[in-house]
């Protein structure tokens, strides 16, 4: 299992207001909860906030890149992009984001439930 890094700790006390964040190791980096809900990864002390074809956009309009790893020799990418620099120093930003991070989530959650 990876070690918990400064930044982890960090974002975690960052996002408590959106209620009871959990980070679980995975692939190398963490995934991030709330509610049960999978709604972040953090991989080498990025933040990438789970988007869809609600928020995708805005995402991309705010310079955000997308989650990418190699499988198979093939780049892969994920509905997962990096937070808006202008979110790192601005905690108030930070929220605004995650929490469209975690209506990304939560609206996945819902689809899985109506299918």
């Amino acid at each position: 299992m990876r070690a918990r890094s400064e930044y982890l700790d960090w974002l975690i006390d960052e996002l408590a207001p959106l209620g009871p964040i959990r980070a679980k190791s995975m692939f190398g980096g963490w995934g991030l909860y709330c509610d049960e809900a999978f709604f972040a990864i953090v991989d080498d002390d990025v933040l990438y906030l789970k988007a869809d074809d609600t928020s995708r956009a805005a995402f991309v309009a705010a310079g955000s890149r997308p989650f990418s790893y190699t499988a198979r020799g093939k780049p892969q990418t994920m509905s997962y992009y990096t937070l808006p620099d202008a979110a790192l120093d601005d905690s108030s930003e930070l929220l605004r984001w995650a929490r469209t991070g975690f209506g990304a989530a939560l609206r996945a959650q819902a689809a899985k439930r109506r299918a």
